[in-house]
């Protein structure tokens, strides 16, 4: 898998509920064609078809997608889809930007952040979880079982586990391994787009036309311990408003979290823009105020329409869209060529 080092090392310090059942071992998988697009356009053969149920996420998603149309094409709600999907790389141990098998702060422990929203404006949080693998249940569990939106730390692991979650160590050897071998120089260096992977944002339309979506990750390899990003902060690494569509983000969370960058696409939208239009716009809040030399942020949405829309400052952003039992992945348009 590409993955999110060489994305989110730039992008550096520069800074449910239990009772849903998924298998950790056994990817859900759906009988659709994959295929890949290197066109440098973000709108994709399958924008053309209506507002059918879809799935979008973040980066090359091949299986988290499958999971996420699997149940959508069982009448499934949306908020089930991007839940079921995005535990898939939290699973995934090769997968070292999420969940189990993230890379750890320069302290080395874990520490994971997620966020989830539905088609009614509900959302939930989790920040700064250890030994939780799917920090995104424990985010809906958050939703639906609390009045709060978000928890912290000890706080959500103790919600997490009088909720049925499982502790465990999501430290894995590999992981460690890079981890120390990165002691020895503990050069914080960010290097644009060096695994071309990072959180995973899902969105996701269901046959009623109603929209979700989530956001998960391990956050910035070797940050400071207690950093949090965008990712788990509604409006910054993810907003949802049924009555116009949902955005997501991926880079570096700071610059991110300072233009409320998924809020202010999913407004653009409100406005009139395109997806395609809210994301170049919103990128471009950045870059306008920002040295973007040594810094990547993507931005991905989708509107009531089922249309999408991609962009980023740095080349090298890419995202997977299923629709109509077909699954592709994009390479989306830069500001940088």
């Amino acid at each position: 898998m590409v993955n999110r080092r060489r994305f989110l090392t730039l992008s550096s310090l520069a800074g449910l509920v239990p009772s849903l059942s998924f298998s950790n071992s056994k990817l859900m998988h759906i009988g659709s064609s994959i295929s890949s697009s290197t066109d440098d356009s973000s709108v994709s053969d399958l924008s053309t078809a209506g507002p059918s149920p879809l799935v979008i996420s973040t980066w090359k998603q091949p299986k988290a997608n499958a999971a996420a149309q699997a149940v959508l094409d069982g009448g499934g709600r949306a908020l089930d889809a991007v839940e079921a999907g995005v535990r898939i790389p939290e699973a995934d141990p090769e997968d070292m930007s999420v969940g189990y098998g993230g890379r750890p702060d320069r302290d080395g422990h874990v520490t994971l952040d997620a966020c989830i929203m539905d088609e009614k404006g509900n959302a939930g949080s989790v920040t700064f979880l250890e030994n939780i693998m799917h920090a995104i249940s424990v985010a809906r569990a958050v939703m639906e079982k609390t009045p709060h939106v978000m928890l912290s730390g000890e706080g959500a692991l103790t919600f997490a586990l009088s909720q049925g979650f499982k502790k465990e160590n999501l430290l894995t050897k590999k992981a460690e391994k890079e981890w120390r071998e990165w002691l020895k120089t503990a050069n914080y260096k960010p290097i644009a787009n060096i695994e071309r992977h990072d959180t995973i944002g899902m969105l996701a339309i269901d046959s009623k036309g109603d929209i979700s979506g989530a956001c998960t990750t391990s956050g910035l390899a070797y940050k400071v311990r207690g950093r949090v990003g965008d990712s788990p902060i509604i409006g910054a690494g993810l907003f949802v408003d049924n009555e116009i569509g949902g955005a997501c983000a991926t880079g570096l969370g700071e610059l991110v979290m300072r233009t409320c960058g998924s809020f202010l696409v999913v407004e653009l939208m409100r406005q009139g823009r395109t997806p395609q239009q809210a994301c170049e716009e919103a990128a471009l809040r950045i870059v306008n105020k920002q040295e973007f030399k040594d810094i990547q942020v993507g931005f991905l949405a989708v509107n009531k329409k089922g249309e999408h829309g991609a962009f980023s400052i740095q080349p090298g952003f890419n995202f997977t869209l299923s629709r109509n039992k077909q699954t592709q992945v994009t390479d989306a348009k830069s500001y940088l060529k």
